[in-house]
């Protein structure tokens, strides 16, 4: 039996078009047209074996072999572009100051921290893991040169939003909680202290709602969040990125419905060098397969 060798511009056409959850955006993102992204996907299955995609209601997402092949793919594009930046970065040089927060500190840090040093082992990184807040002042006072934030509102001279999360109530997995109506039994929360974002959309939801909350726990730091509602002192309201898993998502139609929240980069210079800018990039690959929404490509986008 031959072996199968898959070409890395199909890989990344179906790679991508999953990402994005459109193969129309993925033919315009790469410049090429949707007829020559099919014709990749078709090339891709015939190779395979087996179907990759399956109909789901009126779109389209991974089989099993799908699924198999996206997570290999993923490995494959990720080790030919970091040999790629290390070619072409050689001789790259520097000095670059990183904030990012809490929520992305384990997952993502990690991942980019270690892409970056083997394609580029001359230049070093100042990783600062911050609330924020914190992250606002620092890139707007100059001393970071990459700061990746959620939104709040505060607008940067130079930042690029790159997702969107959804906001969820969290509670222990083997404890169910609901919302109380009687102001003498309110809903205790756990939250970072002030100020906090996802603190403010917690109360203000619970506000609205007309439910009584009473601050259980507050911490200056995410493993105290973690930790506090881990021994039932409470719910929380955090993203899914970085959730324990001994903690989960509480869907309780009991509890208020919380807006999406927004992820940008913010960038100190609006043209940064060569080493600032392959960090970016390796911040936003890795943005890619983080914990989030599902994505979904449409049927009309494959034809």
């Amino acid at each position: 039996m031959s072996k199968i060798t898959f070409d890395l511009d199909v890989m990344r056409s179906f790679v991508t078009g999953i990402e994005l959850g459109s193969f129309a955006k993925a033919a315009d993102r790469l410049g090429r047209s949707t007829s020559a992204v099919s014709a990749q996907l078709k090339k891709l299955e015939e190779q395979v074996g087996s179907p990759i995609l399956r109909k789901s209601g009126r779109g389209m997402l991974p089989t099993a072999a799908g699924e198999t092949l996206l997570a290999y793919g993923r490995r494959l594009l990720e080790l030919n572009d970091e040999a790629a930046a290390a070619v072409r970065g050689v001789d790259l040089e520097g000095w670059i100051r990183l904030g990012i927060p809490e929520d992305f500190g384990e997952r993502i840090l990690t991942d980019v921290l270690g892409r970056f040093a083997r394609a580029h082992p001359r230049v070093r990184i100042e990783a600062r893991i911050a609330r924020n807040a914190t992250l606002l002042d620092l890139i707007t006072s100059g001393q970071l040169d990459l700061a990746l934030t959620w939104d709040s509102g505060i607008t940067t001279p130079h930042s690029e939003h790159l997702r969107d999360f959804a906001m969820h109530w969290i509670g222990v997995a083997d404890q169910p909680w609901h919302a109380h109506h009687s102001s003498a039994d309110p809903l205790p929360l756990v939250a970072l202290e002030a100020p906090c974002l996802m603190r403010s959309y917690a109360t203000n939801a619970l506000d609205r709602a007309n439910i009584p909350w009473r601050l259980s726990f507050t911490s200056p730091s995410l493993s105290g969040i973690w930790a506090a509602v881990a021994a039932g002192l409470g719910l929380t309201v955090r993203t899914a990125v970085g959730l324990p898993n001994h903690l989960r998502i509480i869907d309780n139609p009991a509890l208020p419905a919380l807006p999406i929240l927004g992820l940008s980069l913010r960038r100190l210079e609006a043209e940064p060098d060569v080493a600032v800018q392959r960090l970016r990039e390796i911040i936003v690959e890795a943005l890619m397969d983080v914990a989030g929404s599902k994505v979904e490509a449409r049927v009309d986008e494959l034809a």
